[in-house]
C-alpha cells in the first residue's frame, strides 16, 4: 500500500528560501542533461554551448542590476560572495592593518566573516542600530579611521525587513575613497537596485532568494569608476579572472540568469501585490491587537516581510496554534539555535519577546486565499493568548 501524500503547509517563509520558478527550471533543464559541457572547455562544441549559456546569464544579471556583464562574478551563493568581498579585501590590504566597518544586524555571513578577518590582521568596528534596525549614517561617518578600507552594510535585513540607507553610505565611501560592499541577497527583486545610483563597489546576491536554484550566486565587482584590489580566497583554477576557481555550475548559473530576467519584467507588479498582502496582514493584527510588536519600520522595509513579537506567548504554543503554516521564528540560518536572534537583541527587543517572534515572508506564489487563511489562524491565536 502506498502511503498517502502529506498535505503541505501554507508556505510563508520566502525570506528563508523561495521555490524555483517553473520558467527558471525550464531554462535549466537542457544543461542538466544533454548540454552538459564544461564552460572552460574551449576546444569543442560542448564547451562552447556551456560558455555561451554562461555569457547569456551574465548579461541577464547585469541587465537587471545596471552593471557591466564583466562585473558579474559567479559564486555558490551570497555567503561565499560575502566571504570573498570581505576576506578578499583584507588579503589585498593586509600590510596596512585594514579597518572594516559593519553593523550589528548583518547576516552571520558578514558578521562572522568580519570577526574571522581579525585573524588576518584586520580591525573591525560593529556599529549599533536603533529600535527599528537602522544604522545611523552619521555613526558610519564617525567610525571611519585613516586605515578604513571597507564598509559592509546590508541593503535589507532577512529577519525584520529593514532597508538600510545604503545610497547615503555609498556616497560617504566614494567621498573617502573607501570600498563599499552590500549584501543584497534579500533586496534583489524587492527593492529597486540600480548599480549606477547605488554606487556600491561590491554587491552580493543569491539564486535561491529570487526563485532560482540553491547553490549559486554572484558577487558584483565594479571597478569601472574606481579601481581597487581584491584577492582570491580559493585557489586551484583560472575561472572568473582567477578570483573564484572551480568548474562553473552551468545549470545553476543559467537558472540565476533566468531568475533575474523574470524579475526585470515582473518586479513592479509583483512588489505591488506583495505590499498589498503585507498591508492587509499588518492592519488586521494592529487594529485588534495593538500590543503585538511589529519589528522593524512600517515603511522602509521589504515589501514581503512581517515580523511580529507577541507578549506572553511561549514558542511551543506558537508552533501548535500556527500548525499548517510554514513560517519562521527567526532567520532560517539560526532556527535550530535556542538563543534569541542577534538581530532582535541588537534592536533592543527583550529576550522573552524575541523568543515569541513570528516572521512571515510572502512570495511570488503566495495567493490571496492563503494570506486570508494565515490571517484567520493568526488572529485566533492572538485571541487565545492576548487579553486586551
Amino acid at each position: 500500500m502506498q502511503p498517502k501524500p502529506l498535505t503541505m503547509p501554507i508556505y510563508m517563509d520566502n525570506n528563508a528560501t523561495t521555490a524555483v520558478d517553473p520558467r527558471v527550471l525550464k531554462a535549466m533543464e537542457p544543461y542538466l542533461a544533454a548540454e552538459f559541457g564544461n564552460a572552460s572547455s574551449a576546444s569543442h562544441a560542448y564547451g562552447w554551448q556551456a560558455a555561451s549559456a554562461v555569457k547569456k546569464a551574465r548579461e541577464q544579471v547585469s541587465s537587471l542590476l545596471g552593471c557591466r556583464a564583466a562585473d558579474v562574478l559567479w559564486t555558490s551563493g551570497a555567503t561565499e560572495s560575502n566571504n570573498l568581498a570581505i576576506l578578499g579585501v583584507v588579503r589585498a590590504y593586509c600590510k596596512q592593518k585594514p579597518h572594516i566597518i559593519t553593523q550589528a544586524t548583518e547576516h552571520k555571513a558578514v558578521i562572522e566573516v568580519a570577526e574571522a578577518s581579525q585573524e588576518w590582521g584586520s580591525e573591525v568596528t560593529v556599529l549599533p542600530v536603533d529600535s527599528e534596525g537602522l544604522v545611523r549614517v552619521e555613526d558610519v561617518r564617525k567610525a571611519i579611521q585613516p586605515n578604513t578600507v571597507l564598509i559592509s552594510i546590508m541593503m535589507a535585513n532577512n529577519e525584520v525587513g529593514t532597508i538600510q540607507p545604503v545610497e547615503e553610505i555609498a556616497a560617504i565611501c566614494k567621498e573617502k575613497g573607501i570600498i563599499f560592499h552590500t549584501d543584497a541577497a534579500q533586496a534583489v527583486g524587492k527593492c529597486g537596485l540600480d548599480c549606477n545610483s547605488l554606487r556600491a563597489d561590491m554587491i552580493s546576491l543569491s539564486g535561491h532568494k529570487i526563485y532560482g536554484p540553491k547553490g549559486v550566486g554572484a558577487l558584483i565587482v565594479r571597478k569601472l569608476n574606481r579601481d581597487f584590489e581584491l584577492k582570491p580566497i580559493l585557489f586551484g583554477g583560472e575561472q572568473e579572472n582567477k578570483l573564484r576557481p572551480g568548474t562553473l555550475n552551468v545549470p545553476g548559473i543559467v537558472g540565476l540568469g533566468e531568475a533575474c530576467a523574470i524579475i526585470k519584467s515582473d518586479m513592479k507588479d509583483e512588489c505591488a501585490r506583495l505590499r498589498h498582502f503585507q498591508t492587509r496582514m499588518l492592519s488586521a493584527v494592529q487594529e485588534r491587537f495593538p500590543t503585538v510588536k511589529l519589528n522593524g519600520p512600517v515603511q522602509e522595509r521589504l515589501c514581503n516581510n512581517l515580523s511580529f513579537s507577541i507578549p506572553d506567548l511561549h514558542a511551543d504554543e506558537m508552533a501548535l496554534d500556527m500548525s499548517g503554516i510554514a513560517f519562521s521564528s527567526g532567520s532560517a540560518c539560526n532556527s535550530g539555535n535556542p538563543k534569541p536572534s542577534h538581530v532582535l537583541q541588537a534592536m533592543g527587543v527583550p529576550d522573552t519577546l524575541a523568543r515569541s517572534t513570528l516572521r512571515f515572508g510572502m512570495g511570488r506564489f503566495t495567493t490571496e486565499v492563503e494570506v486570508e487563511k494565515v490571517i484567520d489562524k493568526l488572529l485566533k491565536m492572538l485571541e487565545k493568548h492576548i487579553k486586551n
